[in-house]
């Protein structure tokens, strides 16, 4: 669900949104065999943590470019929801002011397979929930950092959910 601030920052109508949004990221996850869940974060090449993210170009489904961007940053095949399950602002340029932000359309992936990303600077990582939050968080600005750690905990709760049914 997106974050009410989110949604007055973009003015916009959240269903026509998430039927034309153009970036989208794949917030890869697998569950320990303790049953705690852990997240694949991937470096930009700026050297920050973030999900593997993109643009819907030219794929068939924005969860088609979510399965794409995975495999492409992270090296990940994987079950990736066709519904996105939240949206966040993502700032283009880091730290700084940004020149602009990007709504980006947040899609779960489980991860079932994981080989050498066909980026190989991405190195990806599997990270607790508790220090996924601390690597997005670094080198960021408040509002944007506080995005990506609002996903994670949304994504936490949603595979939880989803868990608790099986």
């Amino acid at each position: 669900m997106a974050s009410a601030a989110l949604t007055r920052d973009l003015r916009f109508d959240r269903r026509s949104f998430f039927s034309r949004y153009t970036h989208v990221a794949a917030v890869c996850y697998r569950i320990r065999d303790d049953g705690g869940v852990e997240f694949l974060l991937v470096r930009t090449r700026a050297g920050r943590w973030t999900f593997p993210k993109g643009g819907v170009d030219g794929d068939p489904t924005p969860a088609a470019a979510a399965a794409r961007e995975a495999y492409e940053e992270a090296g990940v095949r994987g079950r990736v929801e066709r519904r996105a399950f939240d949206l966040y602002l993502h700032s283009k340029n880091g730290f700084s002011r940004p020149k602009h932000a990007l709504p980006v359309a947040a899609h779960l992936c489980a991860v079932v397979e994981l080989k050498r990303p066909l980026e190989p600077y991405r190195d990806p990582t599997w990270f607790s929930p508790a220090k996924a939050k601390r690597r997005v968080e670094k080198a960021r600005r408040r509002k944007y950092a506080a995005e990506l750690a609002r996903v994670i905990d949304s994504a936490v709760e949603r595979i939880a959910r989803q868990h608790a049914r099986k």
